[in-house]
């Protein structure tokens, strides 16, 4: 089966590739490699999938290691590039996984989000429309539950109270996926990812924020005095989900709409000061923290019900929070290109 992975230099994104060409599968993934982070932990994770050292805009790399697994740097807001590379590789299904990330940067940078997240994702369903694409999984996000106080959050929740505009060009993939299902005939499925962590992972996100911070003995913020709770789910158990929903598209409904929406978290939510807590107990130091209050975009707590996605595919996640602050800590030490004594400055 061929299948594109948009976004495959990304946390999720290069899990999933690697997954996909390692079972078999031919896979091309398209990233731009922006810099909205170092781009030295994008071309790290494609190196893990056998594409290594720079990659020009509009080069094709083929993996090293991984048969069947090829890169382009494309952005997938370049509608002419996107094309012609569905015209000529005739995909059977796609993963979008590509979207400028991030609740507090769309405070700061809100075009970005409408360039990535909307005009980029319309390039994509036009493109699984006009080039007879069977299934199109794509990333929407917990932060659409927004201002819904009812917990745990189901699918079935009300997703229209939004706190950020990330938040709002996620439900307005969900919109735009089901029209064009409804419009076009294919199978559509979004996936609501709760706070993923792990080895490869962002470092604006808290693990990677706090390990720095923790590690070179900079105090770390935390936010709303550390009464937060967050459904931290390893990433290996978002590529397995991911994966698994990859492989059982929806069936038409009643009005002919082919196209679900699934929660996928770990269904244990963490208070962030017993995260600290662990955290500090796998790097072997004490934290010095900067009480602060909740910032703008930010929710009290996320909580997946992932009941569906358990009777759907099976899913159920396998790694327990102490277990994945260990690995991730074991590759913070050991293989991130970030850290001071791997050439990177300390953030």
């Amino acid at each position: 089966m061929k299948i594109l992975v948009t976004g495959s230099a990304g946390f999720i994104g290069s899990n999933v590739a690697r997954r996909l060409a390692g079972e078999g599968h031919s896979v091309v993934g398209v990233d731009c490699i922006n810099d909205y982070y170092d781009p030295r932990l994008k071309y790290g994770r494609l190196a893990e999938a056998g594409i290594c050292g720079p990659v020009a805009g509009g080069e094709e790399r083929t993996s090293r290691t991984l048969p069947g697994y090829r890169f382009v740097r494309m952005d997938i807001c370049d509608r002419e590039a996107m094309e012609r590379l569905f015209s000529r590789e005739r995909f059977d299904k796609v993963v979008n996984l590509a979207a400028q990330a991030g609740v507090r940067y769309s405070i700061e940078n809100p075009y970005a989000y409408g360039e990535s997240n909307l005009t980029g994702f319309l390039t994509v369903l036009e493109c699984c429309r006009r080039y007879g694409v069977r299934h199109l999984v794509f990333a929407s996000s917990s932060s659409i539950y927004g201002l819904n106080a009812k917990v745990p959050y189901s699918e079935e929740d009300k997703t229209d109270r939004p706190v950020s505009l990330y938040a709002a060009t996620k439900k307005a993939n969900e919109l735009m996926a089901h029209a064009y299902s409804k419009l076009y005939g294919f199978a559509a499925t979004g996936l609501r990812y709760f706070t993923v962590y792990g080895p490869w992972g962002r470092p604006d996100m808290a693990p990677m924020l706090f390990a720095d911070a923790i590690s070179a003995g900079r105090p770390i913020k935390v936010f709303n005095g550390g009464d937060l709770l967050r459904d931290f789910t390893y990433i290996d158990d978002i590529a397995e989900g991911t994966l698994r929903v990859l492989e059982c598209p929806p069936e038409p409904d009643a009005d002919g709409v082919a196209f679900r929406i699934y929660n996928i978290g770990c269904s244990t939510p963490v208070r962030l000061m017993d995260f600290i807590s662990t955290l500090e107990e796998a790097l072997g130091r004490r934290a010095e923290k900067i009480m602060l209050p909740m910032q703008p975009g930010d929710v009290y707590q996320t909580y997946a019900d992932t009941s569906l996605l358990e009777r759907q595919t099976g899913y159920r996640p396998q790694v327990a929070l102490r277990e994945g602050i260990a690995r991730f800590v074991a590759w913070y030490k050991t293989e991130n290109p970030l850290r001071a004594d791997a050439g990177g400055e300390e953030r």
